[in-house]
């Protein structure tokens, strides 16, 4: 696999070696040993898995204090945007964020680490999203930021008139008014 740390430390994109012949195609998509002499030590909990129709977004989504996950996501089936925001006020990209498409032909992915809110708007008529998890969902500690916050300049791309969210994520706060890390 090739690991490239984004412009924003600790983010990284990681495309998987892809060995494809008449029947298919093989790969590894994580290996702990690797993924450690790379990112650093990770210790995933949990795997989940979630499937969304064209124009749904999901996020951004945040755990507070030490509930913060660190995520490892991809996709299965289809094609998506994901944005990881940097949340930690003391870092010097805070409030900046990385976009990359991830699909089920690049079959790339992105290592988020803590700190960071995160979601994923669905280009595809259907995608099946997975990621990897550091630390359980949290009810009391689950957090977000507004999508469309001006302040963020996410350039999403697709016209905002279609994107689907839920009314949990229509609610969030604007990045100044969010509860951040340090």
């Amino acid at each position: 696999m090739e690991y490239r740390e984004t412009e924003i430390e600790g983010v990284y994109i990681i495309e998987p070696r892809v060995f494809s012949d008449a029947r298919g195609y093989f790969m590894e998509a994580w290996k702990e040993s690797e993924f450690t002499a790379h990112v650093g030590p990770v210790h995933f909990i949990q795997d989940n898995e979630s499937k969304s129709g064209y124009g749904v977004l999901r996020g951004l989504h945040y755990q507070k204090g030490a509930a913060s996950q660190a995520k490892l996501v991809r996709v299965i089936k289809g094609r998506v945007v994901d944005v990881a925001v940097d949340l930690r006020r003391s870092s010097p990209t805070f409030g900046r964020h990385v976009m990359v498409e991830l699909s089920d032909e690049n079959k790339r992915q992105l290592f988020i680490p803590r700190g960071f809110a995160h979601g994923f708007l669905v280009l595809s008529d259907e995608a099946v999203f997975t990621y990897k998890v550091d630390n359980p969902y949290a009810p009391q500690e689950d957090a977000g930021i507004r999508w469309d916050d001006p302040e963020l300049a996410i350039e999403w791309p697709i016209d905002p008139h279609e994107v689907q969210t839920s009314e949990k994520d229509l609610k969030q706060p604007l990045l100044r008014d969010a509860e951040l890390f340090e």
